[in-house]
């Protein structure tokens, strides 16, 4: 986007430089707000126009500066400079102010997307498989980051106008299903499991999981089970089914909480026949081989290298997680025909991953190459006040209980319609901000006191900052948002905030790439602050009208863009005006 700038910035470079303006667009970026150079908006790199990188730093410099002179100052461009191996552009300040806040308007929550550097990406098919807890296990916090983290990348995906299913891969079938079913029948309340099914599976499986360790008979009435699972015995499934529906049941209705939904609710279940098939299909390409234990493995080396060696059926002939998900891919692409298949799953599950693509690739499906695994670290010292947390609600609740508190201690005589709905949007903007801020490859350690600071790099910033600007033209909107008087918004706040939102395509298309939503996080910070401190000096109680007005449409888009991106993330943005008082507790 940045307003047509950098589309101008590239004609005149094409002229000079005998190249197609669209081979320098990408190379033209607007310049960070922090890092300005005589406040230059945009600037060109020599070395990302040089076919080599074997210039020496003076070369690239000399040849910034006879390319600077060739330039000339026009209607867009007010000022040209050089700086290290770059050539500055800055923008005519009035035509910059007017620009941005009329595209910031106009395109509403498209701003960013119809940038030129999005321009030529076809639209795909994409698949997102996220969040996908098992069931009877631990509902947890690396759940928490899989569903966050898909639900950012899907939401991504789909602004930018791709069509995205978003599948919530069950595990639904496996062992844990035999010791499930055989400690249900010995250690189950129906009572229970109907009021707080997943409560009462976790406790089941821990004692079944206790049990079976000790007792050998448990141990084989287990495998026994999931034998007539995989058999279809109508017992054995009409236990399976009600542990199944509950379960969906109680994760739907955690998912609203967190505004996250899914377009299928599969699971490792649905590939139990086919995964049959598979076996049958590595049999007949001479890929699959029976050790002495009677287990049916593949050799990704070809040279009985251990660590490249993936089972993929047990030794009583019942299937296994790899021979599911290879199962799972293959029809995914049979009935979506997807441009690229997206897995969110912790890091753990790399080596995981890379076998059942290579054997999807030996089986001769060279659409493989369209199916990515994003994997990301974990997260450490995370307990709520009852202890360790065993289920992502824990977690919930204890966002909203600390939120509530805190604004409990807020000095203000306004009194909020729905305060746990508050205290949970603003908790949990303040869980995935904290959790968004690094390198999603990277563990992180959890701080329940840090991520709800009102002060400094936190989701509650964020979302203080949005409401506060939202009170802001509830005040004074009325009487000042029709026209503005761009001569009005010339003070270096002012222009360090309209500089910022030129790079919001940047930050987008960044993304858009390494799907890392830490670039998102960043920008959004930083508009904050430049808003916070444009609040304390550009008033707009008891200003000239025309003033006013002009510095109202400022903050208006600083708090559309802000929301853009705070959606884009996961974070619905909050309205309420109490948070404005947060920083004064």
């Amino acid at each position: 986007m940045a307003c047509g700038f950098r589309r101008s910035i590239a004609g005149q470079l094409s002229r000079v430089l005998d190249l197609p303006p669209e081979n320098l667009i990408k190379s033209i970026s607007a310049v960070p707000v922090s890092r300005k150079e005589e406040v230059a908006d945009f600037q060109l790199s020599l070395d990302s126009l040089l076919a080599n990188n074997n210039h020496s730093s003076s070369d690239i410099q000399v040849q910034a500066k006879r390319l600077a002179e060739k330039l000339k100052c026009d209607t867009v461009v007010s000022e040209i400079s050089t700086g290290r191996g770059t050539v500055n552009f800055k923008i005519n300040r009035e035509l910059l102010t007017k620009t941005v806040l009329q595209q910031v308007i106009e395109d509403g929550s498209k701003y960013g997307l119809k940038s030129e550097l999005f321009s030529g990406v076809p639209q795909k098919k994409i698949v997102v498989e996220f969040s996908s807890p098992n069931i009877a296990k631990k509902f947890h916090v690396g759940h928490l980051r899989s569903t966050i983290i898909g639900n950012f990348i899907a939401n991504l995906k789909e602004a930018l106008g791709h069509q995205v299913t978003r599948i919530n891969y069950l595990g639904d079938w496996g062992m844990q299903f035999g010791l499930l079913g055989t400690g249900f029948q010995l250690f189950g309340y129906e009572e229970k499991l109907q009021s707080n099914p997943l409560q009462h599976l976790f406790e089941v499986y821990v004692q079944v999981n206790k049990e079976a360790a000790d007792d050998k008979s448990v141990a084989k009435s287990a495998q026994e089970f999931f034998q007539r699972l995989e058999l279809g015995d109508a017992q054995a499934l009409s236990l399976w089914q009600k542990f199944r529906d509950l379960s969906i049941e109680e994760y739907i209705r955690i998912y609203k909480r967190l505004d996250v939904y899914f377009d299928e609710y599969s699971g490792e279940s649905f590939y139990r026949e086919k995964s049959r098939e598979i076996l049958k299909l590595l049999d007949s390409k001479g890929l699959l081989k029976k050790t002495v234990k009677g287990t049916a493995v593949v050799d990704l080396s070809g040279n009985s290298d251990p660590s490249s060696i993936c089972t993929v059926m047990r030794s009583d002939g019942t299937s296994l997680y790899a021979t599911r998900d290879l199962a799972a891919a293959i029809d995914r692409m049979d009935k979506y025909n997807f441009d690229t298949m997206i897995y969110v799953t912790d890091k753990g599950q790399k080596k995981h991953f890379q076998q059942v693509f290579q054997m999807l690739k030996i089986m001769g499906y060279d659409w493989v190459e369209r199916c990515q695994h994003v994997p990301f670290g974990v997260v450490q010292g995370m307990k709520t006040r009852r202890g360790d947390v065993t289920f992502l609600e824990d977690v919930l609740n204890e966002i909203q209980l600390r939120m509530l508190q805190n604004m409990a201690s807020i000095k203000t005589t306004k009194k909020l319609e729905n305060p746990q709905e508050t205290a949970e949007k603003v908790g949990l903007a303040a869980l995935i901000i904290q959790d968004f801020r690094s390198a999603l490859l990277s563990d992180y350690q959890f701080s329940w006191d840090r991520i709800f600071q009102s002060r400094g790099d936190t989701g509650v910033f964020l979302q203080y900052t949005h409401a506060r600007l939202h009170s802001l033209e509830e005040t004074f909107g009325c009487g000042y948002l029709n026209d503005f008087n761009t001569a009005c918004l010339q003070e270096p706040q002012s222009v360090s905030i309209l500089q910022h939102l030129l790079r919001f395509d940047e930050v987008l298309y960044r993304s858009s790439q390494d799907l890392q939503p830490r670039h998102i996080v960043s920008y959004l910070l930083t508009l904050s602050h430049l808003a916070a401190v444009a609040h304390k000096t550009l008033h707009i109680k008891d200003s000239p009208p025309e003033v006013a007005g002009a510095r109202l449409h400022l903050f208006k888009a600083v708090r559309s863009v802000l929301a853009n991106g705070m959606k884009l993330l996961g974070i619905t943005p909050n309205l309420c005006a109490t948070l404005c008082y947060l920083k004064k507790s």
